[in-house]
């Protein structure tokens, strides 16, 4: 990547920090949508539940959900209902394939599309709430930098950001890790290059992306920041099969490369 200059990008408000204790969390984000970042989360946390864990998936994309569409289900229950106390968080929770559990979000929710403090409050509780219950919690947020999203990432203590080779993507992934360094004062970011055309390309990204960002991020003296690759997955046509089925790659086509390199992930992050 020839990044050279700055990308603008908005202040968000100041951040929550994110709790310890109870589950993992992870928040699976990227900077541009359409780079398949939904379709990892799922598949990670099959294979995380394949290695034993006790998993949930939170559907973090408030008003454009489609965690329910990658796993083929349809949900009479979301996290919609949850909100508006129609239901409760045990009714919300829904076996999912893989061996994991899903707290959709309702989809079109144009109420949520702002952080407002009552879309804050109800997302923290229900965050403390799940933590307790599972070893991992996955937050499938939404693409992009707005408040919304960068408050579900604050709630996570590790960030994995999904990125394509597409300039445009690498772009976006980078004002994206920019923010979270500079604003949720993160030292050390994942991430994961999908959809790579050849074996090392992850490598190169993530290397030439550390280099931008220790030239424009700026930290402390002393506090290094760190991207840290966790992982390349190499275009296959598997993962598309199984995106047009609406199934899991990681069941359906379990010997694919795409599937042994989503395997290698849930290692890297359980090492």
């Amino acid at each position: 990547m020839s990044t050279t200059t700055d990308p603008a990008a908005p202040t968000p408000p100041p951040q929550r920090p994110a709790r310890t204790g109870g589950a993992r969390t992870l928040a699976v984000t990227s900077g541009k949508g359409g780079v398949g970042k939904t379709f990892v989360t799922a598949n990670l946390a099959a294979a995380l539940a394949a290695r034993g864990q006790k998993v949930l998936v939170l559907d973090a994309d408030l008003g454009l959900a489609n965690l329910d569409v990658v796993l083929n289900l349809h949900p009479k229950l979301t996290l919609h209902d949850v909100f508006t106390e129609k239901a409760t968080l045990e009714q919300a929770i829904l076996p999912a394939p893989g061996g994991f559990s899903v707290l959709l979000a309702g989809s079109g929710m144009v109420e949520y599309s702002r952080l407002t403090p009552e879309v804050r409050d109800k997302l923290l509780h229900i965050i403390d709430l799940v933590k307790p219950r599972f070893d991992w919690v996955l937050l499938d947020t939404g693409a992009g930098i707005s408040d919304v999203v960068l408050f579900a990432i604050s709630l996570a203590t590790d960030v994995l950001v999904v990125a394509t080779p597409e300039p445009t993507s690498l772009t976006d992934a980078y004002a994206t890790i920019k923010v979270l360094a500079t604003q949720q004062e993160r030292r050390q970011v994942g991430l994961l290059v999908n959809q790579a055309n050849r074996v090392g390309e992850g490598k190169l990204i993530c290397g030439q992306l550390q280099q931008v960002l220790q030239r424009f991020v700026g930290p402390a003296p002393g506090q290094n920041f760190r991207l840290e690759l966790y992982g390349e997955v190499k275009a296959d046509p598997a993962v598309k099969q199984a995106v047009l089925k609406r199934q899991l790659m990681l069941e359906h086509y379990p010997g694919c490369d795409a599937a042994q390199a989503i395997k290698a992930l849930a290692s890297k992050i359980l090492g």
